[in-house]
């Protein structure tokens, strides 16, 4: 068996089942809606750059941009619950499968790296004393890149998962040091310092025993990210739904105890329950709180305005996955829950965390309410403004297919 044409092949029939709902993506408007973005965001950064704050931290903007993206080391293995019995006999071999998928996914991420470091360079070599040089950093965070991705790979295949989690955070950790290191130190002791480090991570995650291939846990990795892919598109159109990623967070287990015990809040209460196990939720705080670091950055004049209703559209946008998380829940047919309750709890879920959101990104404005009270108002009544219009736009969607199905 030639492994390595298997994992062609069903990279190209996962694709292959993706490409026909991209030309209906494109039809939704998301590409204009994109473009219109970019040049948004263009426009800013150039003026942006022209007025660069006295003091702006930009060592630590470095650090909280480019530790996510040097960390981020998914790898598609494109395998299936089958794969445990017809693929088993080639468990000696499979490193050869493994190997094409790791590189692929390196060298995507290592792109998507070198094109935001070229977005960051301006500001960085405009805010910083001493900067570094283009070229050397970024090799230094392709070398930090492909530690991590190797870390990230021998995480999946050790055998207790407590292990596993210490070195995810140790993963966290020698990454972080190693981008402090070469944006706060001289370029010599720093390089020294990252190589030790490198070496030091590299000799310690060969300890932990490891299965050969941890074929479970790598399918139901496999399940999440195609899961992923498939709640994206499901953003634009009505697309096959697939598993999607459960997380205990124990703490928010309280979160949902106070909607009222009732046929006409049951729906309501599976929703907020779902909500908060799910990915969208993880994805909503990462993108709120880099919403509110922008809006902080640009606090000093209209830019701000136009980042928070950005951020609050984005929000809306993740947040209109929630009518998708039970779409044909069995139980749902069996229970016999009130007409109209579904969607009634969807929309009112949605405008809660809406109105949350307007006002948690609102927050950095309010040193400038004194100074500006027209400018920091008027941005808070246009996000209100949005989320009403949200929520508007839903209900009219809702009436007209009800009028359908009569």
């Amino acid at each position: 068996m030639n492994l390595r044409e298997l994992y062609d092949k069903r990279r190209g029939q996962f694709w292959g089942d993706i490409l026909p709902y991209l030309g209906y993506v494109i039809q939704s408007g998301v590409a204009v809606v994109t473009l219109f973005l970019l040049i948004a965001f263009a426009a800013w950064y150039t003026a942006f750059l022209q007025h660069i704050p006295q003091g702006l931290p930009i060592r630590w903007i470095m650090l909280v941009i480019l530790l996510p993206i040097v960390i981020n080391s998914s790898v598609r293995t494109y395998l299936r619950s089958a794969d445990t019995v017809f693929l088993l006999p080639q468990e000696s071999r499979m490193s050869t499968y493994f190997r094409k998928g790791w590189i692929s996914g390196v060298v995507y991420k290592i792109i998507g790296l070198g094109i935001v470091l070229l977005i960051l360079w301006p500001l960085y070599i405009r805010s910083d004393t001493s900067p570094k040089t283009l070229l050397v950093t970024f090799l230094v965070l392709v070398a930090l890149k492909l530690l991590a991705s190797y870390g990230s790979w021998r995480e999946q295949l050790m055998v207790s998962r407590t292990a596993a989690g210490a070195y995810r955070l140790l993963r966290w950790a020698v990454s972080a040091l190693g981008i402090a290191a070469w944006l706060w130190h001289p370029s010599g002791r720093s390089l020294i310092f990252i190589a030790l480090l490198g070496l030091a991570y590299g000799f310690a995650v060969r300890f932990p025993v490891r299965h050969l291939v941890a074929w479970e846990r790598l399918i139901a990795i496999e399940r999440r990210q195609a899961g992923r892919v498939m709640l994206v598109l499901s953003w634009f159109v009505n697309v096959p739904q697939r598993e999607q990623r459960v997380h205990a967070r124990k703490w928010l287990s309280g979160w949902g105890r106070g909607v009222p015990w009732g046929k006409d809040e049951a729906y309501r209460y599976l929703l907020v329950k779902s909500f908060a196990r799910s990915d969208i939720l993880g994805i909503l705080v990462r993108v709120g709180l880099l919403g509110v670091l922008l809006v902080w950055l640009t606090r000093e004049d209209w830019a701000s305005a136009a980042v928070y209703w950005i951020g609050l559209l984005i929000i809306g946008l993740q947040l209109s996955a929630l009518r998708k998380l039970h779409p044909e829940s069995f139980w749902l047919h069996i229970y016999p829950l009130p007409e109209g309750t579904r969607r009634e709890s969807e929309n009112k879920l949605i405008f809660q965390v809406q109105l949350f959101w307007v006002v948690l990104l609102w927050l950095p404005l309010i040193p400038a309410v004194p100074g500006t009270p027209d400018r920091t108002l008027l941005t808070l009544a246009g996000g209100i403004a949005l989320v009403l219009l949200s929520r508007w736009n839903a209900v009219r969607k809702n009436r007209r297919a009800d009028d359908d199905d009569e």
